[in-house]
């Protein structure tokens, strides 16, 4: 006759540790939804909570962690280092931040960066976990560096961008084109600004080619050196307004910051005298609290400029005086090439439309369809690599349960 197994009783804890940790947990959530317990303010605190196990009168005192998300801004960034300010004021805990394991994972190829909002739980020591990245309203982003076919995003839920390009040898219309290009593609309101007035060989000329190029945007001739022209900017850095400086290295950015900061809060140099080309003196990104309430964000100079750009309409608004031409053109998808019946070219050769301009938008043009061909191939290949991790998944799966039948 076979030995009558009696049958455990529901809510009796197995008498092993997962098992135990597993029920205990679940009654002390349940304690904690019934009692409408909150977490403690900050950090993390022990919520005593007694379970009843095995029907019987013996209570086991349960410990369980509770962390509170805390909300942050991501303020410096150098070589995958950040730092937040928690809260919304600039006046928060600066805290030194790492990511969680799974944020690691997910955004390996796009982390946080300066100006992210942020969730994070604190550790030890002014030290905190970065748990996710809120929604970016704006970026500034370009083609990551190299051969790679992604992304890289510079700062993020930025307001204005001040697009900083010096009268001297660094004066260069066609690269103006390109972080106009840039910063329009992410929804920040874009600002040129003129630097170094005291080294101009003739400003009227090249205030007006700037502002050809600028399409209607503000363009703001000053002076970091000798504070001229500086009250300009100051306008646009109301309380709450996050700015950002970007341009060449040696166009005067950190010089600029420390103007408009009152203070040295940035490293300079001097441009190099043979060729007055800059030194890559600014080394990270930061955001630094202003006098008037705003912020303000320096940055390093490129040395690698393509837009990242998905779609025609930001190639349209850097030209518009071309897209409006097109509207006029006899064919619809007219490439403004050798088509007959081209308002485009027609105005080249009435002297309405600058030449040079024509070609820069050709040569955007041709780089934007190419990204997009190797944006389409690289998305290929990903999905391909998925697909197949799947099917050896399965495999493998299939192979294990003929190993246990």
């Amino acid at each position: 006759m076979k030995k009558r197994i009696p049958r455990r009783r529901r809510g009796t804890a197995k008498n092993n540790g997962l098992g135990t940790r597993s029920n205990e947990r679940c009654l002390a959530d349940r304690r904690l939804q019934e009692t409408n317990a909150k977490p403690p303010a900050i950090g993390t605190a022990a919520a005593t909570m007694e379970a009843t196990s095995g029907g019987t009168d013996d209570h086991t005192t349960v410990e369980m962690d509770v962390t509170r998300e805390e909300t942050g801004r991501v303020v410096f960034e150098s070589r995958g280092v950040c730092r937040i300010v928690a809260g919304e004021a600039a006046g928060g805990d600066l805290l030194t931040a790492e990511l969680s394991g799974s944020l690691r994972h997910h955004r390996a190829e796009d982390p946080p960066v300066v100006g992210d909002w942020v969730t994070f739980s604190r550790r030890e020591e002014n030290r905190a976990t970065i748990l996710e990245v809120l929604p970016r309203r704006t970026v500034l982003g370009r083609k990551a560096a190299g051969g790679e076919t992604r992304r890289q995003v510079l700062v993020a839920n930025v307001d204005v961008v001040f697009v900083v390009m010096g009268l001297d040898n660094d004066f260069n219309l066609r690269r103006l084109e390109r972080y106009l290009l840039m910063v329009r593609s992410g929804g920040a309101e874009p600002v040129v600004v003129l630097n170094k007035l005291d080294l101009a060989e003739d400003l009227a000329e090249q205030r007006m080619g700037s502002q050809e190029v600028a399409a209607g945007l503000a363009v703001v001739p000053v002076c970091a050196l000798d504070g001229r022209g500086v009250v300009a900017l100051e306008s646009y850095l109301g309380p709450g307004v996050t700015a950002v400086f970007v341009g060449s290295s040696g166009a005067g950015k950190s010089t600029l910051v420390n103007r408009l900061a009152g203070r040295e809060v940035m490293r300079t140099g001097a441009v190099r005298t043979s060729d007055e080309r800059g030194r890559h003196t600014t080394t990270h990104r930061e955001l630094i609290s202003l006098p008037s309430g705003g912020l303000l964000i320096d940055t390093p100079g490129l040395r690698e400029l393509e837009p990242w750009i998905e779609g025609d309409e930001a190639l349209d608004q850097a030209f518009d005086e071309i897209a409006e031409l097109s509207t006029s053109c006899r064919f619809r998808d007219c490439g403004h090439v050798s088509e007959p019946g081209c308002a485009v070219l027609e105005a080249v050769q009435t002297g309405v439309l600058d030449p040079a301009r024509l070609e820069a938008f050709r040569r955007l043009g041709r780089e934007i369809a190419a990204q997009e061909r190797r944006r389409d191939e690289a998305t290929r290949r990903k999905a391909e690599r998925r697909q197949g991790a799947e099917y050896r998944r399965i495999i493998d799966g299939k192979k294990l349960n003929r190993g246990i039948n």
